[in-house]
C-alpha cells in the first residue's frame, strides 16, 4: 500500500475554526503525478470524518483548485486586474486589458475557469452558482463571517466575489445533520442521515 490513513479524528479535535487542508503530493490531483482516484479517496476519507464528527453541524467545507492543467477554457474570463508589463501578454504585448493604472503590475486576471465546490449542511442543495468568484472569494467569505475587514494594500479579497449565494443560513428547511458517506474507493454512497 501507498500509505496508511492519517488518523484523522484526532486531527479534526484539534482544529482552529479555519483550516486550510492539502493533501499529499499524489492525492492532489496534479495531472502527470496524480491519479484522481487518490485525490478521491483524500476527500472523501477527510469529508466523511468530519461529517461524523460533531463539528458537521457548523462546518462548511469548501474545494478548490489552483490551475486547470492545460484543460483550458472555452470562454474567457473577465479582466479584474488590468496592467501593463512585458510579464502580461493577455489582450497584446505587454497587456492584460486596456488599463494599466493597478497598484501592483502582472496580476492579469482572471484566467481559465476552474470548479469551487461546497459542501456543508448550510450549502444550497444541487445548486449551481454563475456568479464571479475566485480563490481570494474563501477569505472574503472567512473576513465576513467573522467581522474581520479587508486585508487591504490593494488585495483582491476587496474585489473578490461573494460565496454567501451558495449557502443558506436563515434555516428554511435546511437540515443542519443532513450528511452522505461516501465510499472512497468508489465514491458511491454508503450512508447518510443516521448512520454513522
Amino acid at each position: 500500500p501507498r500509505s496508511t490513513l492519517f488518523p484523522y479524528t484526532t486531527l479534526f479535535r484539534s482544529m482552529p475554526a479555519v483550516s486550510y487542508l492539502k493533501a499529499a503530493a499524489y492525492q492532489d490531483g496534479h495531472a502527470g503525478y496524480s491519479d484522481p482516484l487518490d485525490e478521491q479517496t483524500f476527500l472523501v476519507n477527510t469529508i466523511n470524518t468530519i461529517m461524523k464528527s460533531p463539528f458537521w453541524k457548523s462546518t462548511a467545507i469548501i474545494i478548490a483548485y489552483d490551475d486547470s492543467d492545460g484543460f483550458y477554457d472555452h470562454v474567457m474570463g473577465p479582466i479584474v486586474n488590468q496592467s501593463s508589463t512585458t510579464d502580461d501578454n493577455l489582450t497584446g504585448p505587454g497587456m492584460c486589458g486596456n488599463g494599466g493604472s493597478a497598484v501592483y503590475q502582472g496580476r492579469c486576471g482572471y484566467g481559465p475557469r476552474m470548479p469551487l465546490l461546497v459542501i456543508s449542511p448550510y450549502a444550497k442543495q444541487n445548486y449551481v452558482d454563475h456568479g464571479v468568484t475566485d480563490q481570494s472569494s474563501i477569505l472574503r467569505f472567512i473576513e465576513d463571517n467573522w467581522s474581520l475587514g479587508r486585508i487591504g494594500n490593494d488585495s483582491t479579497d476587496a474585489i473578490a466575489g461573494s460565496l454567501k449565494p451558495l449557502f443558506n443560513f436563515d434555516g428554511n428547511g435546511q437540515d443542519e445533520g443532513h450528511r452522505m458517506i461516501l465510499d472512497p474507493a468508489t465514491g458511491t454512497p454508503v450512508g447518510g442521515d443516521g448512520d454513522n
